[in-house]
């Protein structure tokens, strides 16, 4: 190649070589919106070389293909600017859409191949030739309809490019001052040069100003990155810091009306898509909310709460009102942050549930220490001082005799009063898991029906079960037997003699309904409220048999962790019929389980 170098050759072939080498370097050592502004470097590197090198040139073929080469930096030096400037400002979700991106790909590659193939369309240039009428030779050139074209879109995103990093640091903090100065002028140098050029404004005819425009805007906006620290104290735009707040923001006029918000706040909008937010009124957006709307009538500061219904529920809100210019006679502007409270809130009621259940818990606790201490110990005393006597001979065989009835309703209940307390901790013992599986129930309740028989006969209470073979539930055998064995111990407790206790079952909505229905005396309407509640709810039978109402209460816990349960229906004088609900089948979560 035959070439012959000029100042402005020199000038563009030396700054093309160095933005080369920084080009590299930034885009090695950085990230970001640096590794971007790399791009950028190496475009307009590739721009001034070629055309550093095309000024030296006096031969027409060996310029065109120079030509060529510079388009290749000329095509992608808009694109790059563009994405630089979109990352700088914030705005980087724009060019992350598949469609965005790829449209500016598909013009960048078409431009360079109409201008790689000119010779056989002229839609870039319709001619050219090599001019010698100046201080050395240079491409004379008569645009096409593509030039035409490429030099608006490239201009368009120069001017988009501008525009976004002239409005980010025009509203950015003082502290970034010479930051703002170095980008601002920098972005406006290429627009600065192409007036200039538009004019007539230029040093030799044929001469594009354009490279070295770029290679002043390249030289700003490096000592804005390696003087001033341009990306490590970086003024963030305002969008992106109120975006990635939870917290909700709304800014209101005088009149009430919103004149900004942030993302967030929609979620608590009764219509967050359809809604035209800016210029509505506030009262609008939040009905009903008087306590709030009194707040800023009254222009007083502070927090109110309020509560919301969006498509995503219902919200508890503190709003935090703040005036701007508080010193100042007239107010233009009013600051809300809204935050909220819905799940500390929940968390405060069931904190209170779980410290109400405790102390239920602590009570029930005290009161089987002190059927322990005293209804326990009782009997148990009882037995041992009548042993004592027989064996020194204090009472006779049929004293003893008259005795042991007596001797006999204390152990029983004292045994019935031990497995109530033992299956009751049992339960609430974390480690106690449950052994659930298909049982046959008619067998169970046969089983139970003839274990109470003796105590039924004694006083001549008939025992009818009638429910029907082969009916399978899915629960833990043992606490369900233990369930019907206290039921039915208290039917007897609380039969007189002749009575009836019947025992039956329905299929009912998923689950098998077992009954267990006397004809007893049945509880008082205000008594059976309470009766699953662990209070001191203890009655004698109608033999006077003792009872210490915790059985109910293992009753509740043993049917609620199986995922069934209990309720009671009685009328005093008529009767009690005891219900309970049992699984006849694993839930999904169960199966789940099983299956994994």
């Amino acid at each position: 190649m035959d070439f012959t170098f000029n100042a402005y050759s020199y000038f563009l072939i030396f700054f093309g070589a160095v933005t080369l080498f920084l080009s590299g370097y930034a885009y090695r050592k950085e990230h970001g919106a640096v590794r971007l502004f790399g791009l950028v470097m190496l475009s307009n590197a590739i721009w001034s070389l070629g055309y550093g090198f095309e000024l030296a040139s006096s031969n027409l073929a060996q310029a065109k293909l120079l030509i060529d080469i510079e388009y290749i930096g000329i095509t992608t030096l808009p694109l790059y600017w563009l994405l630089f400037c979109l990352k700088l400002s914030g705005k980087e979700y724009w060019y992350k859409r598949t469609v965005n991106l790829s449209l500016l790909i598909c013009v960048t590659a078409v431009t360079s191949i109409l201008v790689w193939t000119n010779d056989s369309h002229h839609l870039h240039y319709k001619h050219y030739f090599m001019d010698n009428s100046g201080p050395f030779p240079m491409v004379s050139i008569e645009p096409g309809i593509v030039y035409k074209l490429f030099t608006g879109y490239f201009y368009l995103l120069l001017a988009i490019g501008s525009y976004l990093l002239i409005s980010t640091f025009r509203k950015s903090d003082p502290i970034y001052k010479r930051q703002n100065y170095s980008i601002i002028i920098a972005a406006l140098i290429p627009w600065i040069t192409n007036i200039a050029y538009t004019f007539g404004f230029r040093p030799v005819d044929n001469l594009d100003l354009t490279p070295f425009a770029f290679a002043g805007t390249i030289t700003f906006v490096t000592i804005a990155i390696y003087r001033y620290k341009l990306f490590d104290v970086l003024p963030v735009a305002r969008e992106k810091v109120l975006e990635l707040i939870q917290d909700g923001f709304l800014v209101i006029d005088k009149q009430f009306r919103v004149i900004d918000y942030n993302h967030a706040l929609r979620k608590y909008l009764d219509e967050p898509n359809s809604k035209k937010i800016i210029g509505t009124s506030i009262e609008t957006l939040f009905p009903e909310q008087d306590a709030f709307f009194q707040f800023l009538k009254n222009h007083r500061s502070g927090k109110v709460e309020l509560r919301v219904e969006s498509p995503l529920g219902v919200h508890d809100l503190e709003a935090d009102i703040l005036y701007l210019d508080q010193n100042q006679l007239s107010n233009n502007a009013t600051v809300i942050k809204f935050q909220d409270l819905t799940n500390f809130k929940q968390e405060a009621l069931k904190s209170q549930e779980q410290t109400e259940e405790l102390k239920k818990l602590n009570q029930l606790k005290d009161r089987i220490f002190s059927i322990i201490a005293h209804d326990l110990r009782g009997p148990l005393v009882n037995l041992s001082e009548v042993l004592k006597m027989i064996s020194n001979d204090q009472i006779t065989i049929d004293e003893f005799k008259m005795l042991s009835p007596t001797l006999n309703k204390d152990i029983l209940y004292t045994t019935e009063l031990l497995e109530n307390i033992l299956h009751w901790s049992r339960s609430q013992l974390k480690g106690y898991g449950l052994n659930r599986e298909f049982f046959d129930l008619r067998s169970m309740i046969v089983n139970e029906v003839n274990y109470h028989l003796p105590s039924a006969s004694s006083k001549n209470v008939k025992i009818i079960q009638d429910v029907f073979p082969g009916i399978m539930v899915y629960a833990d055998m043992l606490m369900i037997q233990i369930v019907v064995r206290n039921l039915l111990s208290n039917a007897i407790k609380f039969c007189y003699e002749g009575c009836e206790i019947d025992i039956s079952s329905v299929y009912a909505k998923g689950t098998m309904m077992l009954s267990i229905h006397d004809n007893g005396i049945g509880i008082k309407a205000e008594t059976v409220e309470k009766l699953f509640s662990g209070e001191n709810m203890s009655t004698r039978g109608t033999l006077n048999e003792k009872g210490t109402g915790l059985g109910l209460v293992v009753c509740r816990e043993f049917m609620e962790r199986n995922d069934g349960t209990i309720n009671v229906e009685s009328e005093l004088g008529v009767g009690t019929k005891f219900n309970l609900f049992i699984p006849v089948g694993p839930s999904n979560d169960d199966f789940n389980i099983k299956s994994r």
